[in-house]
Protein backbone atom coordinates (compact mmCIF):
# COMPACT_ATOMS: atom_id res chain seq x y z
CA UNK A 1 0.00 0.00 0.00
CA UNK A 2 1.57 3.31 -1.09
CA UNK A 3 1.18 6.81 0.23
CA UNK A 4 -1.50 7.68 -2.31
CA UNK A 5 -3.87 5.03 -0.96
CA UNK A 6 -3.07 6.00 2.62
CA UNK A 7 -3.57 9.76 2.29
CA UNK A 8 -6.17 10.79 -0.28
CA UNK A 9 -5.83 14.37 -1.48
CA UNK A 10 -9.53 14.76 -2.19
CA UNK A 11 -10.37 13.69 1.37
CA UNK A 12 -7.95 16.26 2.71
CA UNK A 13 -9.42 19.03 0.53
CA UNK A 14 -12.97 18.10 1.52
CA UNK A 15 -12.12 18.22 5.24
CA UNK A 16 -10.44 21.61 4.75
CA UNK A 17 -13.51 22.92 2.95
CA UNK A 18 -15.79 21.84 5.80
CA UNK A 19 -13.57 23.46 8.42
CA UNK A 20 -13.30 26.69 6.43
CA UNK A 21 -17.09 26.85 6.08
CA UNK A 22 -17.46 26.44 9.84
CA UNK A 23 -14.82 29.11 10.47
CA UNK A 24 -16.30 31.63 8.01
CA UNK A 25 -18.67 33.23 10.55
CA UNK A 26 -15.71 34.29 12.70
CA UNK A 27 -13.95 36.17 9.90
CA UNK A 28 -15.77 39.53 10.20
CA UNK A 29 -15.05 39.73 13.92
CA UNK A 30 -11.36 38.79 13.48
CA UNK A 31 -10.88 41.25 10.62
CA UNK A 32 -12.35 44.04 12.74
CA UNK A 33 -10.01 43.17 15.61
CA UNK A 34 -7.03 43.20 13.26
CA UNK A 35 -8.10 46.58 11.95
CA UNK A 36 -8.29 48.25 15.38
CA UNK A 37 -5.77 46.28 17.49
CA UNK A 38 -3.15 44.29 15.57
CA UNK A 39 -3.03 45.49 11.95
CA UNK A 40 0.00 43.29 11.20
CA UNK A 41 -1.61 40.11 12.56
CA UNK A 42 -4.30 38.06 10.92
CA UNK A 43 -4.09 36.55 7.45
CA UNK A 44 -7.46 36.35 5.74
CA UNK A 45 -6.26 35.73 2.20
CA UNK A 46 -3.70 33.08 1.37
CA UNK A 47 -1.60 35.53 -0.65
CA UNK A 48 -1.57 38.12 2.14
CA UNK A 49 1.95 37.47 3.38
CA UNK A 50 5.02 39.67 3.61
CA UNK A 51 3.01 42.73 2.60
CA UNK A 52 4.18 46.09 3.89
CA UNK A 53 1.31 48.33 2.88
CA UNK A 54 -0.32 50.65 5.39
CA UNK A 55 -2.80 48.95 7.69
CA UNK A 56 -3.16 51.43 10.54
CA UNK A 57 -5.57 53.89 8.93
CA UNK A 58 -8.40 53.02 11.34
CA UNK A 59 -6.39 53.73 14.50
CA UNK A 60 -6.64 57.34 15.69
CA UNK A 61 -6.02 56.52 19.37
CA UNK A 62 -3.64 53.71 20.30
CA UNK A 63 -4.91 53.20 23.86
CA UNK A 64 -6.24 49.72 23.03
CA UNK A 65 -3.02 48.69 21.26
CA UNK A 66 -0.90 49.81 24.22
CA UNK A 67 -3.26 48.06 26.66
CA UNK A 68 -2.92 44.90 24.57
CA UNK A 69 0.87 45.07 24.79
CA UNK A 70 0.70 45.61 28.57
CA UNK A 71 -1.49 42.54 29.08
CA UNK A 72 0.53 40.30 26.74
CA UNK A 73 3.82 41.44 28.32
CA UNK A 74 2.30 40.95 31.77
CA UNK A 75 1.29 37.38 30.91
CA UNK A 76 4.71 36.73 29.44
CA UNK A 77 6.63 37.96 32.49
CA UNK A 78 4.06 36.69 34.98
CA UNK A 79 3.48 33.21 33.55
CA UNK A 80 6.57 32.23 31.56
CA UNK A 81 9.35 34.63 32.42
CA UNK A 82 12.70 33.61 30.87
CA UNK A 83 14.45 35.14 33.91
CA UNK A 84 13.15 32.70 36.55
CA UNK A 85 11.69 29.18 36.91
CA UNK A 86 7.98 29.17 36.16
CA UNK A 87 7.05 25.51 36.55
CA UNK A 88 8.14 22.36 38.33
CA UNK A 89 7.44 18.66 38.09
CA UNK A 90 5.60 16.70 40.75
CA UNK A 91 3.86 13.36 41.26
CA UNK A 92 0.29 12.69 42.26
CA UNK A 93 1.54 11.18 45.54
CA UNK A 94 2.14 13.95 48.15
CA UNK A 95 4.33 11.66 50.27
CA UNK A 96 6.49 10.77 47.28
CA UNK A 97 6.93 14.47 46.53
CA UNK A 98 8.63 14.83 49.91
CA UNK A 99 11.35 12.33 48.98
CA UNK A 100 14.60 14.22 48.69
CA UNK A 101 15.89 12.09 45.79
CA UNK A 102 12.65 12.56 43.86
CA UNK A 103 12.58 16.30 44.46
CA UNK A 104 16.18 16.77 43.35
CA UNK A 105 15.66 14.67 40.20
CA UNK A 106 12.56 16.63 39.21
CA UNK A 107 14.33 19.93 39.91
CA UNK A 108 17.21 18.84 37.67
CA UNK A 109 14.80 17.88 34.85
CA UNK A 110 13.06 21.23 35.22
CA UNK A 111 16.34 23.11 34.82
CA UNK A 112 17.15 21.10 31.68
CA UNK A 113 13.78 21.97 30.14
CA UNK A 114 14.15 25.65 31.01
CA UNK A 115 17.52 25.60 29.27
CA UNK A 116 15.93 24.06 26.16
CA UNK A 117 13.22 26.73 26.17
CA UNK A 118 15.88 29.44 26.45
CA UNK A 119 17.95 28.07 23.54
CA UNK A 120 14.99 27.51 21.22
CA UNK A 121 12.44 30.07 19.98
CA UNK A 122 9.98 29.13 22.74
CA UNK A 123 9.82 32.51 24.48
CA UNK A 124 9.42 34.42 21.22
CA UNK A 125 6.61 32.09 20.24
CA UNK A 126 4.93 32.40 23.65
CA UNK A 127 4.83 36.18 23.39
CA UNK A 128 3.18 35.90 19.97
CA UNK A 129 0.66 33.47 21.46
CA UNK A 130 -0.25 35.88 24.25
CA UNK A 131 -0.77 38.75 21.79
CA UNK A 132 -3.01 36.62 19.58
CA UNK A 133 -5.06 35.08 22.38
CA UNK A 134 -5.66 38.46 24.04
CA UNK A 135 -6.80 39.97 20.73
CA UNK A 136 -8.69 37.17 19.00
CA UNK A 137 -9.42 34.80 21.90
CA UNK A 138 -7.59 31.92 20.18
CA UNK A 139 -3.93 31.32 19.35
CA UNK A 140 -2.25 28.45 17.51
CA UNK A 141 1.33 27.24 17.50
CA UNK A 142 2.75 24.04 16.03
CA UNK A 143 5.63 22.23 17.71
CA UNK A 144 8.34 20.50 15.76
CA UNK A 145 11.46 18.53 16.62
CA UNK A 146 14.92 20.03 16.10
CA UNK A 147 18.23 18.22 16.37
CA UNK A 148 20.13 21.12 17.93
CA UNK A 149 17.39 22.80 19.98
CA UNK A 150 15.25 19.68 20.73
CA UNK A 151 12.03 21.59 19.91
CA UNK A 152 11.06 24.38 17.54
CA UNK A 153 7.88 26.49 17.30
CA UNK A 154 6.07 27.32 14.06
CA UNK A 155 3.79 30.30 14.80
CA UNK A 156 0.49 30.52 12.95
CA UNK A 157 -1.59 33.69 12.82
CA UNK A 158 -5.38 34.05 12.94
CA UNK A 159 -7.19 33.34 9.68
CA UNK A 160 -4.49 30.95 8.51
CA UNK A 161 -5.73 27.92 10.42
CA UNK A 162 -8.88 25.89 11.02
CA UNK A 163 -9.51 23.87 14.18
CA UNK A 164 -11.59 20.91 15.29
CA UNK A 165 -11.94 19.34 18.72
CA UNK A 166 -12.81 16.00 20.27
CA UNK A 167 -15.81 15.12 22.41
CA UNK A 168 -14.08 16.53 25.51
CA UNK A 169 -13.58 19.94 23.91
CA UNK A 170 -9.83 19.48 23.37
CA UNK A 171 -8.42 20.72 20.07
CA UNK A 172 -7.08 17.69 18.18
CA UNK A 173 -7.11 18.89 14.55
CA UNK A 174 -5.31 21.75 12.81
CA UNK A 175 -5.59 22.54 9.11
CA UNK A 176 -3.78 25.50 7.61
CA UNK A 177 -3.52 26.94 4.13
CA UNK A 178 -0.45 29.05 3.36
CA UNK A 179 2.33 29.68 0.85
CA UNK A 180 6.07 29.09 0.72
CA UNK A 181 8.74 30.12 -1.80
CA UNK A 182 10.04 27.56 -4.24
CA UNK A 183 13.50 27.49 -2.65
CA UNK A 184 12.06 26.85 0.82
CA UNK A 185 9.73 24.17 -0.51
CA UNK A 186 12.53 22.24 -2.20
CA UNK A 187 14.83 22.62 0.83
CA UNK A 188 12.21 21.38 3.28
CA UNK A 189 10.52 18.57 1.35
CA UNK A 190 13.14 17.54 -1.17
CA UNK A 191 13.36 18.09 -4.92
CA UNK A 192 11.94 14.68 -5.79
CA UNK A 193 8.82 15.15 -3.63
CA UNK A 194 7.81 18.46 -5.22
CA UNK A 195 5.47 18.70 -8.19
CA UNK A 196 6.68 19.01 -11.76
CA UNK A 197 5.72 22.68 -11.83
CA UNK A 198 7.79 23.44 -8.73
CA UNK A 199 10.78 21.50 -10.07
CA UNK A 200 10.60 23.45 -13.32
CA UNK A 201 10.49 26.75 -11.43
CA UNK A 202 13.47 25.63 -9.35
CA UNK A 203 15.43 24.61 -12.44
CA UNK A 204 14.73 27.99 -14.09
CA UNK A 205 15.94 29.85 -11.00
CA UNK A 206 12.51 31.20 -9.96
CA UNK A 207 13.32 30.52 -6.33
CA UNK A 208 11.16 33.23 -4.78
CA UNK A 209 7.83 32.43 -6.37
CA UNK A 210 5.25 31.54 -3.75
CA UNK A 211 3.56 28.12 -3.90
CA UNK A 212 0.25 27.43 -2.05
CA UNK A 213 0.22 24.34 0.16
CA UNK A 214 -2.02 22.66 2.73
CA UNK A 215 -0.91 21.16 6.02
CA UNK A 216 -3.30 18.92 7.93
CA UNK A 217 -2.78 17.46 11.41
CA UNK A 218 -5.50 15.19 12.79
CA UNK A 219 -6.02 11.86 14.60
CA UNK A 220 -5.16 8.87 12.43
CA UNK A 221 -8.13 6.55 12.13
CA UNK A 222 -6.56 3.57 10.38
CA UNK A 223 -3.32 2.55 12.05
CA UNK A 224 -1.60 -0.40 13.63
CA UNK A 225 -0.71 0.55 17.24
CA UNK A 226 1.89 -2.22 17.37
CA UNK A 227 3.96 -0.42 14.74
CA UNK A 228 6.01 2.65 15.63
CA UNK A 229 6.66 4.04 12.16
CA UNK A 230 5.43 7.48 11.01
CA UNK A 231 2.43 6.02 9.14
CA UNK A 232 1.04 4.34 12.26
CA UNK A 233 1.39 7.07 14.88
CA UNK A 234 -1.63 8.45 16.71
CA UNK A 235 -1.69 11.72 14.72
CA UNK A 236 -0.98 12.10 11.04
CA UNK A 237 0.65 15.07 9.35
CA UNK A 238 0.15 15.60 5.61
CA UNK A 239 1.49 18.32 3.27
CA UNK A 240 -0.03 18.84 -0.21
CA UNK A 241 0.53 21.36 -2.96
CA UNK A 242 -2.65 23.20 -3.96
CA UNK A 243 -3.37 23.15 -7.67
CA UNK A 244 -0.65 20.65 -8.54
CA UNK A 245 -1.55 18.01 -11.11
CA UNK A 246 0.14 15.30 -9.09
CA UNK A 247 -1.74 13.70 -6.21
CA UNK A 248 1.47 12.70 -4.48
CA UNK A 249 1.81 14.51 -1.11
CA UNK A 250 4.85 16.57 -0.28
CA UNK A 251 5.26 14.63 2.95
CA UNK A 252 3.33 12.17 5.10
CA UNK A 253 4.48 11.75 8.68
CA UNK A 254 3.03 11.37 12.16
CA UNK A 255 3.17 12.34 15.81
CA UNK A 256 2.79 10.23 18.91
CA UNK A 257 1.25 13.18 20.75
CA UNK A 258 -0.69 16.13 19.35
CA UNK A 259 1.91 18.76 18.34
CA UNK A 260 -0.45 21.73 18.31
CA UNK A 261 -0.80 24.36 21.01
CA UNK A 262 -4.25 25.93 20.70
CA UNK A 263 -5.12 27.87 23.88
CA UNK A 264 -8.39 29.80 24.13
CA UNK A 265 -9.03 32.72 26.48
CA UNK A 266 -12.64 31.71 27.11
CA UNK A 267 -14.98 29.37 25.26
CA UNK A 268 -18.76 29.61 25.13
CA UNK A 269 -20.51 26.26 25.27
CA UNK A 270 -19.23 23.86 22.63
CA UNK A 271 -17.55 26.53 20.49
CA UNK A 272 -14.20 25.71 18.96
CA UNK A 273 -12.82 29.25 18.78
CA UNK A 274 -12.50 31.45 21.85
CA UNK A 275 -13.32 34.95 22.98
CA UNK A 276 -10.76 37.34 24.47
CA UNK A 277 -10.55 40.84 25.93
CA UNK A 278 -10.30 42.29 22.42
CA UNK A 279 -13.67 40.86 21.43
CA UNK A 280 -15.24 41.92 24.71
CA UNK A 281 -14.31 45.60 24.37
CA UNK A 282 -14.41 46.09 20.60
CA UNK A 283 -17.38 48.44 21.08
CA UNK A 284 -15.38 50.70 23.36
CA UNK A 285 -12.43 50.60 20.95
CA UNK A 286 -14.58 51.66 18.00
CA UNK A 287 -16.24 54.38 20.08
CA UNK A 288 -12.84 55.76 21.06
CA UNK A 289 -11.67 55.89 17.43
CA UNK A 290 -14.94 57.56 16.38
CA UNK A 291 -14.70 60.18 19.11
CA UNK A 292 -11.10 60.99 18.28
CA UNK A 293 -11.96 61.29 14.60
CA UNK A 294 -14.95 63.54 15.25
CA UNK A 295 -12.95 65.64 17.69
CA UNK A 296 -10.30 66.25 15.04
CA UNK A 297 -12.96 67.11 12.49
CA UNK A 298 -14.67 69.52 14.89
CA UNK A 299 -11.36 71.24 15.61
CA UNK A 300 -10.82 71.60 11.87
CA UNK A 301 -14.29 73.11 11.45
CA UNK A 302 -13.64 75.59 14.27
CA UNK A 303 -10.14 76.59 13.19
CA UNK A 304 -10.47 76.22 9.42
CA UNK A 305 -14.20 76.44 8.62
CA UNK A 306 -15.84 76.51 5.19
CA UNK A 307 -16.56 80.13 4.15
CA UNK A 308 -19.33 82.11 2.50
CA UNK A 309 -17.69 84.59 0.12
CA UNK A 310 -19.42 87.30 -2.01
CA UNK A 311 -19.65 86.36 -5.66
CA UNK A 312 -17.53 89.35 -6.75
CA UNK A 313 -14.53 87.73 -5.05
CA UNK A 314 -14.73 84.71 -7.31
CA UNK A 315 -11.38 84.04 -8.97
CA UNK A 316 -9.75 86.64 -6.71
CA UNK A 317 -7.28 85.95 -3.94
CA UNK A 318 -8.66 85.87 -0.40
CA UNK A 319 -6.13 86.32 2.39
CA UNK A 320 -7.13 83.80 5.05
CA UNK A 321 -4.04 84.20 7.22
CA UNK A 322 -4.40 85.79 10.69
CA UNK A 323 -4.40 89.58 10.26
CA UNK A 324 -4.86 89.32 6.51
CA UNK A 325 -6.90 91.92 4.59
CA UNK A 326 -9.08 91.27 1.54
CA UNK A 327 -10.57 94.22 -0.42
CA UNK A 328 -13.79 93.99 -2.35
CA UNK A 329 -16.65 96.25 -3.41
CA UNK A 330 -19.93 95.63 -1.67
CA UNK A 331 -23.19 97.28 -0.75
CA UNK A 332 -25.60 96.98 2.12
CA UNK A 333 -27.34 93.97 0.59
CA UNK A 334 -24.12 91.98 0.05
CA UNK A 335 -22.76 90.15 3.11
CA UNK A 336 -19.11 90.00 4.01
CA UNK A 337 -16.95 86.89 4.29
CA UNK A 338 -18.24 84.61 7.04
CA UNK A 339 -18.34 80.93 8.01
CA UNK A 340 -20.93 78.78 6.31
CA UNK A 341 -22.03 77.22 9.61
CA UNK A 342 -20.80 77.38 13.20
CA UNK A 343 -19.41 74.35 15.07
CA UNK A 344 -19.41 74.79 18.84
CA UNK A 345 -17.93 71.60 20.26
CA UNK A 346 -17.40 71.34 24.01
CA UNK A 347 -13.85 69.96 23.94
CA UNK A 348 -13.77 69.50 27.73
CA UNK A 349 -16.92 67.36 27.78
CA UNK A 350 -15.69 65.27 24.86
CA UNK A 351 -12.28 64.88 26.51
CA UNK A 352 -13.94 63.67 29.70
CA UNK A 353 -15.92 61.05 27.78
CA UNK A 354 -12.78 59.95 25.94
CA UNK A 355 -11.01 59.43 29.27
CA UNK A 356 -13.95 57.34 30.48
CA UNK A 357 -13.76 55.13 27.38
CA UNK A 358 -10.00 54.77 27.77
CA UNK A 359 -10.50 53.65 31.36
CA UNK A 360 -12.98 50.99 30.29
CA UNK A 361 -10.55 49.70 27.66
CA UNK A 362 -7.66 49.59 30.14
CA UNK A 363 -9.84 47.72 32.64
CA UNK A 364 -10.80 45.16 29.98
CA UNK A 365 -7.10 44.49 29.35
CA UNK A 366 -6.23 44.40 33.10
CA UNK A 367 -3.84 47.35 32.78
CA UNK A 368 -4.70 48.37 36.35
CA UNK A 369 -3.46 44.98 37.52
CA UNK A 370 -0.12 44.88 35.74
CA UNK A 371 0.64 48.59 36.21
CA UNK A 372 -0.87 48.85 39.67
CA UNK A 373 2.10 50.50 41.36
CA UNK A 374 3.03 52.72 38.41
CA UNK A 375 -0.53 54.07 38.11
CA UNK A 376 -1.05 54.65 41.84
CA UNK A 377 0.02 58.24 42.46
CA UNK A 378 -1.06 58.33 46.09
CA UNK A 379 1.45 58.73 48.87
CA UNK A 380 1.68 56.48 51.91
CA UNK A 381 0.46 53.30 50.17
CA UNK A 382 1.51 50.31 52.26
CA UNK A 383 2.84 47.00 50.97
CA UNK A 384 -0.07 45.22 52.66
CA UNK A 385 -2.58 47.30 50.74
CA UNK A 386 -0.84 46.58 47.44
CA UNK A 387 -0.72 42.85 48.25
CA UNK A 388 -4.43 42.76 49.06
CA UNK A 389 -5.32 44.57 45.85
CA UNK A 390 -3.13 42.22 43.85
CA UNK A 391 -4.80 39.18 45.39
CA UNK A 392 -8.20 40.60 44.49
CA UNK A 393 -7.18 41.12 40.86
CA UNK A 394 -5.55 37.69 40.62
CA UNK A 395 -8.83 36.06 41.56
CA UNK A 396 -10.32 37.63 38.41
CA UNK A 397 -7.56 36.09 36.26
CA UNK A 398 -7.91 32.67 37.88
CA UNK A 399 -10.08 30.95 35.22
CA UNK A 400 -7.92 32.34 32.40
CA UNK A 401 -4.70 31.15 34.02
CA UNK A 402 -6.20 27.71 34.57
CA UNK A 403 -7.15 27.43 30.89
CA UNK A 404 -3.69 28.63 29.77
CA UNK A 405 -2.16 26.00 32.04
CA UNK A 406 -4.29 23.19 30.60
CA UNK A 407 -4.20 24.20 26.91
CA UNK A 408 -0.80 25.86 26.52
CA UNK A 409 1.81 25.30 29.21
CA UNK A 410 1.06 21.72 30.25
CA UNK A 411 1.06 20.42 26.61
CA UNK A 412 4.26 22.37 25.88
CA UNK A 413 6.08 20.90 28.88
CA UNK A 414 4.73 17.40 28.22
CA UNK A 415 5.83 17.51 24.56
CA UNK A 416 9.29 18.74 25.52
CA UNK A 417 9.66 16.13 28.25
CA UNK A 418 8.77 13.34 25.80
CA UNK A 419 11.35 14.56 23.29
CA UNK A 420 13.99 14.75 26.02
CA UNK A 421 13.10 11.26 27.22
CA UNK A 422 13.34 9.76 23.75
CA UNK A 423 16.56 11.65 23.10
CA UNK A 424 18.23 10.33 26.25
CA UNK A 425 18.65 13.83 27.70
CA UNK A 426 17.18 13.06 31.14
CA UNK A 427 19.17 11.67 34.08
CA UNK A 428 18.21 8.21 35.41
CA UNK A 429 15.17 8.57 37.67
CA UNK A 430 15.24 7.31 41.27
CA UNK A 431 13.64 3.90 41.91
CA UNK A 432 10.71 5.48 43.72
CA UNK A 433 9.45 6.99 40.46
CA UNK A 434 9.02 3.69 38.64
CA UNK A 435 5.44 3.50 37.36
CA UNK A 436 4.54 7.00 38.61
CA UNK A 437 2.90 9.71 36.52
CA UNK A 438 4.37 13.20 36.61
CA UNK A 439 2.31 16.39 36.87
CA UNK A 440 3.16 19.99 36.03
CA UNK A 441 2.82 22.66 38.71
CA UNK A 442 3.10 26.34 37.88
CA UNK A 443 5.31 28.43 40.15
CA UNK A 444 5.33 31.59 38.08
CA UNK A 445 4.79 35.04 39.53
CA UNK A 446 1.07 35.00 38.70
CA UNK A 447 0.62 31.46 40.00
CA UNK A 448 2.38 32.35 43.24
CA UNK A 449 0.33 35.51 43.57
CA UNK A 450 -2.80 33.38 43.48
CA UNK A 451 -1.38 30.98 46.04
CA UNK A 452 -0.36 33.95 48.19
CA UNK A 453 -3.89 33.98 49.57
CA UNK A 454 -3.01 30.81 51.50
CA UNK A 455 0.40 32.10 52.58
CA UNK A 456 -1.17 35.24 53.98
CA UNK A 457 -3.44 33.07 56.09
CA UNK A 458 -0.41 31.19 57.39
CA UNK A 459 1.38 34.46 58.08
CA UNK A 460 -1.55 35.75 60.12
CA UNK A 461 -1.76 32.47 62.03
CA UNK A 462 1.96 32.46 62.90
CA UNK A 463 1.84 36.13 63.88
CA UNK A 464 -1.17 35.62 66.14
CA UNK A 465 0.36 32.48 67.62
CA UNK A 466 3.54 34.39 68.47
CA UNK A 467 1.51 37.12 70.17
CA UNK A 468 -0.37 34.61 72.32
CA UNK A 469 2.84 32.79 73.19
CA UNK A 470 4.06 35.94 74.95
CA UNK A 471 1.71 35.25 77.86
CA UNK A 472 0.92 31.54 77.27
CA UNK A 473 4.02 29.74 75.93
CA UNK A 474 2.29 26.35 75.97
CA UNK A 475 0.37 27.30 72.83
CA UNK A 476 3.54 26.78 70.78
CA UNK A 477 3.09 23.06 71.31
CA UNK A 478 0.34 23.27 68.66
CA UNK A 479 2.78 24.57 66.06
CA UNK A 480 4.68 22.07 63.85
CA UNK A 481 7.67 24.06 62.60
CA UNK A 482 8.87 21.28 60.26
CA UNK A 483 5.53 21.07 58.49
CA UNK A 484 5.42 24.87 58.28
CA UNK A 485 8.83 24.96 56.55
CA UNK A 486 7.83 22.29 54.00
CA UNK A 487 4.38 23.70 53.22
CA UNK A 488 5.46 27.33 53.10
CA UNK A 489 8.45 26.66 50.84
CA UNK A 490 6.22 24.59 48.58
CA UNK A 491 3.73 27.45 48.26
CA UNK A 492 6.50 29.89 47.40
CA UNK A 493 8.07 27.55 44.85
CA UNK A 494 11.43 27.40 46.60
CA UNK A 495 14.04 25.19 44.95
CA UNK A 496 13.86 21.83 46.79
CA UNK A 497 17.65 21.64 46.96
CA UNK A 498 17.52 24.53 49.44
CA UNK A 499 15.29 22.51 51.79
CA UNK A 500 17.03 19.88 53.94
CA UNK A 501 15.51 16.40 53.66
CA UNK A 502 13.70 14.91 56.68
CA UNK A 503 16.26 12.10 57.00
CA UNK A 504 19.13 14.55 57.09
CA UNK A 505 17.28 16.77 59.55
CA UNK A 506 16.80 13.78 61.87
CA UNK A 507 20.53 12.96 61.65
CA UNK A 508 21.50 16.57 62.37
CA UNK A 509 19.21 16.67 65.38
CA UNK A 510 20.54 13.35 66.66
CA UNK A 511 24.12 14.59 66.39
CA UNK A 512 23.13 17.84 68.08
CA UNK A 513 21.43 15.95 70.93
CA UNK A 514 24.49 13.74 71.38
CA UNK A 515 26.75 16.78 71.42
CA UNK A 516 24.51 18.48 73.96
CA UNK A 517 24.44 15.34 76.15
CA UNK A 518 28.20 15.08 75.96
CA UNK A 519 28.57 18.74 76.82
CA UNK A 520 26.21 18.32 79.77
CA UNK A 521 28.18 15.29 80.99
CA UNK A 522 31.45 17.15 80.70
CA UNK A 523 29.97 20.12 82.48
CA UNK A 524 28.79 17.83 85.32
CA UNK A 525 32.22 16.28 85.61
CA UNK A 526 33.84 19.69 85.65
CA UNK A 527 31.48 20.87 88.38
CA UNK A 528 32.25 17.74 90.44
CA UNK A 529 35.97 18.35 90.05
CA UNK A 530 35.58 22.00 91.08
CA UNK A 531 33.56 20.99 94.10
CA UNK A 532 36.13 18.40 95.14
CA UNK A 533 38.88 20.95 94.78
CA UNK A 534 37.04 23.44 96.91
CA UNK A 535 36.30 20.82 99.60
CA UNK A 536 39.92 19.73 99.57
CA UNK A 537 41.01 23.27 100.27
CA UNK A 538 38.49 23.86 103.04
CA UNK A 539 40.09 23.18 106.59
CA UNK A 540 38.04 21.62 109.41
CA UNK A 541 38.81 20.36 112.99
CA UNK A 542 41.05 23.32 113.75
CA UNK A 543 43.13 22.71 110.65
CA UNK A 544 43.66 18.98 111.36
CA UNK A 545 41.84 17.98 108.13
CA UNK A 546 39.70 19.12 105.23
CA UNK A 547 36.06 18.91 104.43
CA UNK A 548 36.81 16.31 101.78
CA UNK A 549 38.42 14.06 104.44
CA UNK A 550 35.34 14.40 106.60
CA UNK A 551 33.08 13.36 103.68
CA UNK A 552 35.32 10.39 102.86
CA UNK A 553 34.95 9.11 106.44
CA UNK A 554 31.25 8.52 105.72
CA UNK A 555 31.67 7.21 102.19
CA UNK A 556 31.23 3.65 103.34
CA UNK A 557 27.86 4.21 104.94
Amino acid sequence: MDKLSLENKSTLMMRLGQLKAERATWYPSWQELSMYLLPRNGRYFRQDHNKGWKREQSIYDNTASRALEVLSAGLMSGLTSPARPWFRLATSDPDLNQSNAVRIWMAHCTRLMLDIFARSNTYRALHDIYREIVTFGTAVNILGQDYDMVIYHYPVTTGEYCLAQDYQGKVNTIYREFEKPVATLVSEFGYENCSTAVRNLYDRGSLDQWIPIIHGIEPRKDRDPSKKDALNMAYKSVYFEIGADETKPLRVSGYETFPGLAPRWAVAGGDIYGNGPGIQCIGDIKQLQQEQLRKSQAIDYMTNPPLQVPSQLKNREVDRLPGGVTYYDTNSQSPGIKTMFDVALDINALGSDIMDVRQRINSSFYVDLFLMIANDQRSGVTATEIAQKQEEKMLMLGPVLERLHNELLDPLITYTFDKMLKGGLLPPPPPELQGQNLNVELISILAQAQRAVATNGIDRFVSSLGAIAQFKPDVLDKFDADQWADIYSDMLGVDPELITADEKVALIRKQRAQAQAQATQMQGAQMAADTAQKLGNTPVNNGNGTALDAINQFSGY
